[in-house]
C-alpha cells in the first residue's frame, strides 16, 4: 500500500500564533503515527513561519516510522535558521526531498529545473546518500525530465500533483491523469522511486494512486483541514482506508 506521510506544518504555523506551546506538534506526529500514518513530513523554511529547527530535532528523536523533511538546499542561513542542509545533517532524516521553493512563496509550485540545477544539486545529493538518507527530487510531471532526476542520482522523485488536483475538482481530469501516469511510468522505468504531494485529498487521493507504483504521498493542509472536522486520529485512517483501496 502506499505510504501516507503526514505533513505537520499547519499543525506549527497554529502553534506560532500564540506560541504557548499548544498545539504540540510532537503530539500530533505521534498521534498520526499511532492512527497508522507511515510517515511524518516537515517542511522549514528560513522564516520559520512554521516548523522551527527544534520542532525538527525533537521530531526525528521521537519518531519510528519514516521522517521525511523537504525544503531547499540552496535556502540562506536566517535569523535563529542555521539553513537547511544543517538542520539536515543533524536530524538525519530517512528521505530528503529537495524542493526549489524560494522564501517568498507561500508554498511550493513548481518542480526542479533539472536542466539549469542537476549539476549544482549533485554533490548535495551524493552527500545526503552518504550520510545515509534516500533523496527525492520534487519534479513536474515531465517525462522526458525523469532521466535527469536519474543524472542528478536521485532515488525518487515526489511529482507535484496541484495540476492534477485543480483538474479533478474542475471534473476534467482525465487528460492531467495521464499527464502523471506517464510521468510515473517514465521514472519507475528508469529505476526511480514515484512519491507524490500537494493538493492531495480525501477526493482525488484514490484515484491519483490507481497510478501503479506510487510509494509514498505527503499530504498536509487537507489532512489537518479535515481534522478540525473529523478529529486527527480519524481523518488519519480514512486517508489510509482510501489508499488501501
Amino acid at each position: 500500500m502506499t505510504v501516507l506521510s503526514v505533513n505537520v506544518n499547519k499543525v506549527a504555523l497554529l502553534r506560532n500564533a500564540r506560541d504557548i506551546g499548544i498545539p504540540s506538534v510532537a503530539e500530533a506526529a505521534q498521534i498520526c503515527v499511532e492512527a497508522g500514518a507511515g510517515g511524518i513530513t516537515v517542511h522549514p523554511r528560513p522564516d520559520q513561519r512554521h516548523i522551527r529547527p527544534s520542532d525538527v530535532q525533537e521530531l526525528a528523536e521521537m519518531l519510528t516510522v519514516e521522517f521525511n523533511i523537504e525544503g531547499n538546499p540552496f535556502s540562506q542561513v536566517g535569523k535563529g535558521y542555521p539553513g537547511f542542509m544543517a538542520i539536515v545533517r543533524q536530524a538525519g532524516p530517512t528521505q530528503c526531498t529537495l524542493v526549489p521553493d524560494s522564501p517568498e512563496q507561500a508554498t511550493s509550485d513548481h518542480g526542479w529545473n533539472l536542466a539549469k540545477d542537476g549539476e549544482r544539486l549533485k554533490p548535495i545529493i551524493r552527500e545526503l546518500k552518504d550520510l545515509g538518507m534516500r533523496v527525492s527530487l520534487f519534479m513536474d510531471p515531465v517525462p522526458d525530465e525523469m532521466a535527469r532526476a536519474t543524472e542528478a542520482c536521485a532515488d525518487r522523485v515526489e511529482l507535484y500533483t496541484e495540476s492534477y488536483a485543480r483538474a479533478y475538482a474542475a471534473g476534467n481530469v482525465d487528460e492531467e491523469f495521464e499527464r502523471y501516469a506517464l510521468a510515473a511510468e517514465a521514472a519507475q522505468q528508469l529505476g526511480l522511486g514515484v512519491n507524490a504531494g500537494h493538493d492531495l485529498n480525501l477526493e482525488n487521493l484514490g484515484k491519483f494512486c490507481s497510478i501503479p507504483g506510487i510509494l509514498e504521498v505527503s499530504i498536509g493542509h487537507a489532512l489537518i483541514a479535515d481534522a478540525m472536522r473529523m478529529g486527527l486520529r480519524k481523518t488519519v485512517q480514512e486517508y489510509l482506508r482510501v489508499l488501501s483501496g
